[in-house]
């Protein structure tokens, strides 16, 4: 047996060992801990599966940033946790029953498949040189379904709104909340002064080389994600208000640049989302540039939560000038009620 497939077979003991310790752990902590390892585990799997693009979107995106986000549910949770009434035996005996039977069907639909399975990937590779891409990956998301990846990025903002709403109607316009360390000495703050230039440019190289190499948009903008907020966790930064323009803007950039060059192939190519030849990679590469930065700074905000006022700190000194029915004062009147 080869070192290969040693580490292959202790891989996938592995996976499964962290998944079912995943589902059965009870502390809510520990279980998205737990996650965060799986999704790591996981992406080095999609690298022994030569899928590069599909284990840095794994990464970054299903244990980086959805790590991120549950770590922030699971501290809000803890307070009610310890007296939350567990599940009934019946609920976890069908809970366990229909992911067994959903397992049973994926692993069905695999192994039923002719060999060599079918695939439309001798076709897309002869397209490709057209695109003037090197990438597959990238080249089916920008040329053969280009229409779903507009769709994911819209997505994405809708997602920001729907988390946008959950605040109350005084509270727009605030800052979203994050806990912050702000300790000038502390380990954390220097990892916010020497990384965030490092993964910035590892960003735009991720972005840049989507085009040939693995990478792209997702995990550029992922990357970028995870150095912002590094930087408001450390307290060097503060988080921008929700309410300003110029961070709406950066948010609806990138599917509205890719929105553009799609309506822009009915006059130059054969109709939406069609490229002109000789330069569909500019075009592509345009969109993607906004893509990673609108990308990067709406799964910030996601992971940041809904906007609030500021509550654990005194009012600035501008809402002193506010007039008695204007939002902010309003928002701060809640807390300070001699305003």
């Amino acid at each position: 047996m080869s070192p290969a497939t040693i580490f292959d077979i202790g891989l996938a003991v592995l996976v499964l060992g962290v998944a079912a310790w995943t589902i059965l752990v009870r502390d809510t902590f520990a279980a998205v801990v737990s996650f965060v390892v799986y999704g790591l585990l996981v992406a080095l799997v999609w690298v022994r599966l030569s899928a590069v693009d599909v284990a840095l979107t794994e990464a970054a995106i299903g244990s980086g940033v959805t790590g991120m986000l549950l770590l922030g549910a699971a501290a809000r949770l803890r307070p009610a946790e310890a007296g939350a009434t567990p599940p009934s035996a019946l609920i976890c005996a069908s809970a366990a029953g229909l992911c067994t039977l959903i397992a049973m069907g994926l692993a069905a639909t695999t192994l039923i498949l002719p060999d060599p399975a079918p695939t439309l990937a001798p076709a897309a590779m002869a397209g490709l040189p057209a695109s003037g891409l090197g990438n597959p990956v990238t080249g089916v998301l920008f040329v053969y379904r280009a229409l779903d990846t507009l769709l994911e990025k819209v997505v994405l903002v809708l997602a920001l709104v729907g988390v946008w709403s959950l605040a109350a109607d005084e509270e727009w316009g605030g800052t979203p909340e994050i806990s912050a360390t702000r300790q000038p000495d502390g380990i954390l703050t220097f990892l916010a002064q020497l990384l965030p230039p490092v993964g910035i440019v590892l960003a735009i190289y991720m972005f840049w080389v989507g085009a040939d190499h693995p990478g792209g948009a997702f995990q550029g903008g992922a990357l970028l994600t995870a150095m912002w907020l590094l930087v408001l966790m450390a307290g060097v930064r503060t988080a921008p208000a929700t309410g300003l323009v110029a961070l709406r803007l950066v948010i609806v950039a990138g599917p509205v640049i890719f929105l553009a060059i799609g309506f822009a192939g009915f006059a130059w190519a054969d109709g939406f989302l069609s490229y002109p030849a000789g330069y569909a990679k500019p075009l592509i590469v345009i969109a993607e540039a906004a893509l990673t930065l609108s990308i990067g700074v709406t799964l910030g905000l996601l992971a940041l939560g809904p906007r609030r006022c500021m509550a654990s700190a005194p009012p600035p000194s501008w809402a002193s000038g506010c007039s008695a029915s204007s939002p902010a004062r309003s928002c701060y009147a809640k807390f300070w009620p001699s305003m």
